[in-house]
Order: C-alpha cells, then sequence, then structure tokens
C-alpha cells in the first residue's frame, strides 16, 4: 500500500479533480469573495471540510467492519466511480466555466461551505463511491494513513478555494478560462487513468 508521502500527493490530486468541478460550493466562494475579499475562501473550505469529516467519521466507524468482508467489492466499485468520475469531468471541462450571473451571497461562508456541499448530489456520490472506498483502503493500512488522505484531500480544497477568493478580491483572474478547462480536462485523465489502474489492482489483487 502507499506510504504517508505518496498518500498525500494522491488524496490531494484526486481531491483537487473535486474541488476543480464547477458546482455549488464554487459558486458560493466566488459570490462571496466578490463581496467579502479573499478570506472567504478559506472560510468556505473550512465549512466544506467540517461535513467532511462527519462523513469519514461515519465510513470509519460505520463502514469499516462491513467493507472488510467485502473488499473487492468495494475496490470494484471505487475504480468504476473514478473511471466515470474521469470521463464526465472530461466532458464537462469543454463547457466549464467559473463566471457566475448571481449577486446573491451566504451571509456566513463557513455555513455556506457545509450547506453547499451537503446539498449536492455530487459530494454523497463522490463519498459513497470513490470517497469510501479510497478511504478505507488506506484504514486497512491504519487510522493515520486513513487521516493523512483527509488531510490531502482538505489540501486540495483549501488550496483551490483561497485561490479562487484571492484571484477575485484582486479584481482579476489568475486563472484564465481556457487554462481552467485545459486544467479541469487533466483532472478527468488523472481520474480515468487511475481508475483503470485501481480496478485492475481490484481484480488482480
Amino acid at each position: 500500500m502507499l506510504g504517508a508521502i505518496e498518500t498525500l500527493i494522491l488524496a490531494f490530486t484526486i481531491g483537487l479533480t473535486g474541488a476543480l468541478a464547477p458546482g455549488p460550493t464554487l459558486v458560493a466562494t466566488i459570490n462571496s469573495s466578490l463581496q467579502r475579499g479573499w478570506t472567504v475562501g478559506p472560510k468556505v473550505a473550512a465549512g466544506h471540510a467540517l461535513a467532511e469529516v462527519v462523513v469519514f467519521l461515519l465510513i470509519v466507524v460505520g463502514l469499516a467492519a462491513l467493507a472488510e468482508e467485502h473488499t473487492a467489492i468495494v475496490a470494484a466499485v471505487g475504480g468504476t466511480a473514478l473511471i466515470l468520475f474521469g470521463l464526465l469531468t472530461l466532458k464537462g471541462s469543454r463547457t466549464a466555466t467559473m463566471k457566475t450571473s448571481s449577486k446573491d451571497a451566504t451571509s456566513n461562508p463557513y455555513i455556506a461551505g457545509a450547506l453547499t456541499s451537503v446539498a449536492n448530489p455530487y459530494f454523497w456520490i463522490w463519498w459513497l463511491s470513490i470517497g469510501s472506498a479510497l478511504v478505507l483502503a488506506e484504514l486497512r493500512e491504519g487510522l493515520i494513513l486513513a487521516m493523512i488522505f483527509m488531510i490531502g484531500h482538505w489540501g486540495a480544497d483549501f488550496g483551490w478555494y483561497t485561490f479562487v477568493s484571492t484571484s477575485l478580491d484582486r479584481g482579476r483572474t489568475l486563472l484564465s478560462e481556457e487554462n481552467y478547462r485545459r486544467t479541469l480536462g487533466l483532472c478527468g485523465a488523472f481520474l480515468v487513468i487511475f481508475g483503470a489502474s485501481y480496478l485492475s489492482g481490484a481484480w488482480t489483487g
């Protein structure tokens, strides 16, 4: 299994594919940043992370024992989901945009981060397939590695949302729409490749 550094890098990379994807949490970050400055980004990310702490604990406490009996199935579901999400990310990258016409901003960015996460179906589908499979894989090597995975995952969230809010606070977009789409496309390709590798390991392992 992966070591601590490899786990951290992998979690950050996979987490970035989710953070970059257009969705309500990104919209909340953009809208609030235009009104309240760069500090909105890390606050929204903190609210998002709080929701994921709850999910992480549910996985560790509620699914670990059950998944231990169905390791191959969990890995197969996770690998398949990685490929599907990768393909969807590749498709969406062609028209993805960071622009939003909404002028409303949730008053509390922490609450905005948490609410836009739990209200987003993508959030639950991701965690019930990809997220849970990867966390459980690390958990079999020990709780520390599972926690390191979460730290890497949150590093991607905090890094991206802070980047977005800082960019908007300075009145310019540091990442052009064209480069944003290219980056998202690369993330999608990575998910497909890693998902295929992960799925192969599920069948051969």
